[in-house]
């Protein structure tokens, strides 16, 4: 009688203490052989760090350091006013969690995260970007954002004696006194080398699919029910066809039927208007600041080919740390992730192009299965962002 008396105690303790309640005991659905095979590309997890074969200092301890001095200087931009961190701030999971971005004006789209951001083939919601370094350069030049010029970066490189010694680390020599874009260019590669380093932690789900990757039933059965569920969900809708591998991305373009209008009566081109940017680019892989020789590295660049249903087309982002990046979609129109999957849910195919890709229809969920599909994609999200900035000695 004592114990019956006690475990409703512990149950409602359980219950105040869980964020999945107790109604999802531990218990372990029945996954087919194919849904297996479709969770465990999703992993492992991590990725394993590489470096980047166009950027010299890619993965180079000394340009992190510099990397990381740079990315909260606010005397980067024109006005001296903002940073890379007004926008990619750490404690937001390095966006800002507004709508579009607003520096030293509002841009046209969202902010997107930089965790994980050495993973991707194209950089940018429009991929008008081809490596992260020239990505870098963007912003710091964008008279919208840091607003800033090429001979003002080079000036504050040479002057600051601790970034010009850093800098001297990294590179093996001081910034040229005459080349201000070499030198525009050599900051871009150290702001990337510390972006390199922005990876997210191991989140619930890659517990529960490793648990299963090696035939461990009592770990995996952790993992909450309605999060088994909604995994089932994603496997079985049109989520993994664009939302694949270990960062739940495939760093392609699709036309989502969101609304592409920037401003009344002006449009955002998207994809469209990036492939052209990114073929025009002097700082692209194909010019003259590739580190890579061979150009191994541009072989994506000089085989993209601009066609006419890449309008409207916006990067696919990953699904990773998604719980702290709200709003969602490339100008943040979807405000939770509830709204996320209603979206797609209702997906109103009229709005989708009709020279585009036909990957898309709506998945007409049920109300429990949108709620589980969206307690899900809270696992792809570690508990807490354990980024903290080192302590760094003077440079000398």
């Amino acid at each position: 009688m004592q114990f019956k008396k006690v475990v409703p105690c512990m149950l409602a303790l359980l219950a105040a203490l869980s964020p999945w309640g107790v109604a999802d005991q531990p218990a372990l659905l029945t996954f087919s052989e194919g849904e297996l095979k479709a969770i465990l590309a999703h992993g492992p997890w991590p990725v394993l760090p590489s470096r980047d074969p166009s950027n010299r200092v890619s993965g180079k301890p000394e340009a992190v350091a510099l990397g990381e001095r740079l990315f909260f200087d606010t005397r980067l931009s024109g006005t001296g006013a903002f940073s890379c961190a007004s926008c990619h701030a750490p404690e937001s999971s390095w966006t800002d969690n507004r709508k579009r971005g607003v520096a030293i004006a509002e841009t046209d789209r969202n902010t997107p995260t930089l965790m994980n951001v050495r993973l991707n083939r194209w950089f940018g919601w429009d991929g008008a970007a081809d490596s992260l370094w020239s990505q870098s350069i963007r912003p710091i030049l964008d008279p919208r954002e840091l607003g800033s010029r090429p001979r003002q970066v080079a000036a504050l490189v040479r002057g600051d004696e601790q970034l010009s010694c850093r800098y001297r680390r990294s590179f093996g020599a001081p910034p040229s006194a005459t080349d201000d874009e070499g030198v525009l260019v050599d900051v871009a590669k150290a702001l990337a080398a510390f972006q390199e380093t922005l990876q997210s932690a191991r989140a619930p789900f890659d517990e529960f699919r490793d648990a299963l990757a090696r035939g461990d039933r009592h770990a995996a059965a952790r993992y909450p029910v309605a999060a088994q569920r909604g995994l089932k969900v994603f496997v079985a809708g049109a989520c993994g066809t664009c939302h694949t591998g270990p960062n739940f991305t495939n760093g392609e373009f699709h036309d989502t039927g969101l609304p592409f209008f920037a401003a009344p009566g002006r449009v955002d081109p998207g994809r469209h208007e990036g492939i052209k940017r990114v073929r025009e680019s002097r700082y692209n892989l194909l010019g003259p600041y590739n580190d890579d020789a061979a150009r191994v590295t541009a072989t994506s660049t000089r085989h993209v080919m601009l066609e006419h249903r890449n309008f409207g087309e916006f990067k696919v982002p990953s699904l990773r740390n998604a719980s702290f990046t709200a709003p969602y979609g490339h100008d943040g129109q979807l405000a939770t992730l509830a709204d996320v999957v209603r979206h797609y849910s209702e997906l109103n195919l009229d709005r989708l192009h009709a020279d585009g890709e036909q990957l898309l229809k709506p998945l007409r969920l049920t109300a429990r299965e949108q709620q589980d599909l969206v307690v899900f994609l809270e696992t792809l999200s570690p508990y807490g962002n354990s980024w903290r900035p080192e302590p760094r000695p003077p440079c000398e």
